[in-house]
């Protein structure tokens, strides 16, 4: 199947549900599933190597950071990997890689092993995102290619819903199989899906300088635009790392009048994510605008975790309601990617679009570090506060220096000196 071309006159909706984009959001269901299967069966996971009270939030930090380490690395080395060898070889790779990790953790039997198989996937989980979005942007029309990354992302952000059902209906070490075996499956998918023309267009350059990642940091104004891009997601991963994540601690602490489950909280947040993302992208589309939408969606943030903090002694299922509010306004995740795959050239696209979600991932260290060190110092509830504070300022402040990048031709090169 050919790649469309860019600049072309023509450009269907219809090109929108090209299999490019459905493959790139299938994996992308698949990558999420995976990825937030930790947080669900944190605790019954924990429990069944003798853990309990306070260790469960201990060692959870550190397995989920384990996880996000992996992240940053497989970040680095699929974007590096996207740029030098194409977007289609690293997609097969790194699912490859995060389905027979996650395989492999169904038979862990120690939790220094469980922390390597975490590392393991999370290098794996790092390339798929990034490649698809990369993909997707390049293989459509300017008009139409915020249409694609809303799909891919609306679709992929539903791979919770599923992990959380399967979570629920089998014991902890065969949902990890059933998500190495979904990924595996997904790999026959992609046989027929084309590499990116961009790509082969700069592959036939003979001496163009392809995925040179240390050119975002040897000029002022490309440095600026990659940390800029990585900072406006950060909200986001502070909402899911820590207060969907220790969303029962949470509870306790919030006088919530059940038991709350984090496998729900992360259901709810997700099935969110895919009505946010849905609308974030439609919203982009009718106001021709990313930086517009972002705006809003980060200050539906701050007012969603203002709810989640005042709701008071509420029961179980209005604090699934809550979390689902907490989704929806973090649903500008596709446009964030987007966003970052716009501001750089086709020859540094995909190390930019695969390591900027990944660090953000990755900042889950960070932040729940600094969480950590807050609630000890303050109590969980202030602790958690002060962090969420701290990642929405940066964010704003960011999100005010970059460009606009809504009608920008991708088809062009970064010039390194």
């Amino acid at each position: 199947m050919e790649g469309f071309v860019q600049k072309g006159e023509h450009a269907s909706i219809r090109d929108v549900f090209s299999l490019p984009v459905i493959v790139a959001a299938l994996g992308y269901f698949v990558d999420i599933y995976d990825l937030v299967l930790f947080s669900i069966v944190r605790v019954p996971s924990l429990k069944s190597f003798g853990l309990s009270g306070k260790e469960l939030i201990d060692y959870g930090v550190y397995l989920l950071n384990m996880q996000m380490i992996g992240m940053l690395v497989g970040g680095i080395l699929w974007g590096w990997l996207g740029d030098r060898k194409g977007r289609l070889k690293i997609m097969f790779a790194s699912i490859l890689l995060y389905s027979l990790a996650n395989i492999a953790n169904g038979f862990v039997s120690s939790l220094p092993a469980y922390a390597v198989l975490r590392f393991v996937a999370g290098v794996g989980l790092a390339g798929e995102l990034g490649a698809g979005i990369t993909l997707v942007s390049e293989v459509l029309h300017t008009r139409i290619r915020g249409y694609g990354t809303m799909l891919v992302a609306s679709i992929g952000v539903s791979g919770a819903i599923l992990a959380n059902i399967v979570a629920n209906t089998y014991e902890w070490h065969n949902a990890f199989f059933i998500g190495g075996g979904l990924g595996l499956l997904l790999l026959v998918a992609r046989v027929r899906v084309a590499e990116s023309g961009m790509f082969k267009a700069m592959e036939a350059k003979s001496g163009m300088s392809r995925g040179n990642m240390l050119a975002l940091f040897t000029d002022r104004g490309r440095f600026f635009r990659y940390i800029n891009s990585i900072m406006i997601g950060v909200p986001i991963w502070f909402v899911v790392g820590v207060l969907i994540t220790f969303s029962p601690e949470f509870g306790v602490e919030l006088g919530i009048s059940g038991p709350v489950s984090a496998g729900n909280a992360v259901m709810y947040c997700y099935l969110g994510l895919v009505f946010g993302d849905l609308s974030s992208g439609l919203l982009s589309q009718l106001l021709q605008s990313r930086k517009k939408v972002i705006l809003l969606f980060m200050l539906l943030t701050v007012g969603a975790v203002a709810l989640y903090f005042l709701q008071g002694h509420q029961s179980p299922q209005f604090f699934y309601v809550v979390c689902a509010v907490l989704g929806f306004a973090g649903g500008y995740w596709a446009i964030f990617v987007t966003v970052a795959a716009e501001q750089f050239g086709t020859n540094l696209r995909a190390t930019v679009a695969t390591t900027v979600p990944n660090l953000v991932r990755g900042m889950v260290v960070p932040i729940t570090m600094l969480f950590q060190f807050f609630r000890g110092l303050f109590g969980l509830e202030s602790g958690a506060l002060l962090v969420g504070a701290i990642c929405v300022t940066a964010a704003f402040l960011s999100l005010s220096a970059l460009e606009e990048t809504f009608h920008k031709d991708l088809d062009y090169y970064e010039e390194f000196l």
